[in-house]
């Protein structure tokens, strides 16, 4: 046996020890890289991370680049939970840590985050996100043009708002939106710039889109880990007898499925239409085109006992005037739902997300705060949590 197979038989027993069978960064499962100058497994996205912090990290296949002996005495005595001690020891409980299925941004920064600004390392440095004030131009997507134009965002703890200016000088703001409200989702393709955010709130009983960016990575994940921890200080005044464990899924979440569907109108006599759509926690929200401000309805989805259900298939009376023939068919209280997908499998999907959330026991406060509206121009009534 040669001194490269050694290595590599060497490398693959280190593997099997526990914390080093999924990426350090992202969770991946199967690492097939290692940083043999912090003593890491990662996964190739991460290693191409990695690869561009030349300074902080030395990145190999674990099986196609040739190690030395030190490097690999290096990644036994280290490993992936020594290392996640040292730079994850005060990573504060609302900041995101993203997984092997978030975009590039959200990676990069975590990784840049851990090992290049060691934010997180225990000698209790202040981090920006816990300065409860945030103040700074964001590229904000018109409403009617559809352009990027600067505009002023302010964060406030302390009146536990986020409000945005059209000019920087402006004495009265926009819009203000309060903190308990927001939801964010990094959405890179929908807005079309990997630095993309997606800022969703409820005004006047109606899901209100605003679709921002920053040409710096690490500027656009700061706002998105400050929103996280004004929401989370905000929860805790709010909800003191609450654990963190408890409020973590009340800080801003990735939408569970999103994607085209077709659908017909109350009376399902009506054609047929392409419709974006958007499922997020208990709401099916539908939109004309997936980057519009305001969504044209929205469905709200309770548990099966309340008499909650999704099935595929159309009734027998439904008129198919539709370009897509696979039916699903959502069913509420006051009335039922039809839609069409292009594919069985995205039925298949569809199907399976709306009978989680139905299967899913609904929270006390789920029940006290549903209360039915409708939309203005009577496109659709809603529920609202």
């Amino acid at each position: 046996m040669n001194a490269n197979e050694r290595s590599t038989r060497a490398l693959k027993d280190i593997l099997q020890r526990t914390g080093n069978d999924t990426c350090a960064d992202c969770g991946a499962p199967d690492p097939e890289w290692g940083s043999c100058s912090l003593g890491v497994f990662v996964c190739l996205t991460c290693s191409g991370i990695h690869r561009n912090l030349p300074d902080m990290s030395k990145v190999k296949s674990l099986r196609l680049s040739r190690w030395e002996d030190r490097e690999v005495e290096f990644m036994a005595e280290n490993g992936n939970n020594l290392m996640k001690s040292r730079y994850e020891a005060m990573v504060p409980v609302y900041y995101y840590k993203p997984t092997y299925k978030d975009c590039q941004v959200l990676k990069e920064q975590w990784i840049r985050a851990k090992y290049e600004r060691k934010e997180f390392t225990a000698d209790g440095k202040k981090l920006k996100y816990d300065e409860g004030m945030r103040d700074g131009v964001l590229m904000k997507r018109g409403r009617d043009n559809g352009q990027f134009l600067s505009r002023r965002f302010v964060l406030s703890e302390r009146e536990g708002i986020l409000k945005y200016y059209t000019k920087y000088d402006a004495k009265e703001p926009k819009a203000v939106i309060k903190v308990d409200s927001i939801n964010a989702a990094f959405q890179p393709e929908k807005i079309g710039n990997p630095n993309g955010l997606q800022i969703t709130y409820l005004k006047d009983y109606s899901t209100r889109n605003i679709f921002v960016y920053h040409d710096s990575g690490k500027e656009i994940v700061d706002w998105f880990n400050s929103i996280r921890a004004v929401q989370f200080h905000y929860l805790k005044v709010a909800f003191p007898g609450a654990t963190d464990l408890e409020l973590m899924p009340k800080l801003t979440r990735s939408f569970q499925k999103e994607g085209y569907m077709e659908k017909t109108g109350p009376r399902q006599t009506e054609g047929f239409k392409k419709r974006w759509f958007t499922l997020d926690h208990r709401r099916i929200m539908y939109f004309k085109d997936p980057l519009d401000a305001f969504a044209k309805g929205e469905v709200f989805l309770g548990h099966r006992e309340q008499g909650y259900s999704a099935a595929p298939g159309l009734p027998a009376s439904t008129h198919r005037n539709g370009a897509w023939a696979h039916g699903i068919t959502v069913a509420t209280p006051e009335r039922s739902y039809l839609f069409t997908c292009e594919t069985e499998s995205e039925q298949t999907d569809w199907l399976e997300h709306f009978n989680h959330v139905i299967d899913t026991a609904m929270s006390p406060q789920e029940y006290s705060s549903k209360t039915p509206r409708c939309h203005g121009n009577g496109s659709s009534c809603i529920s609202h949590v």
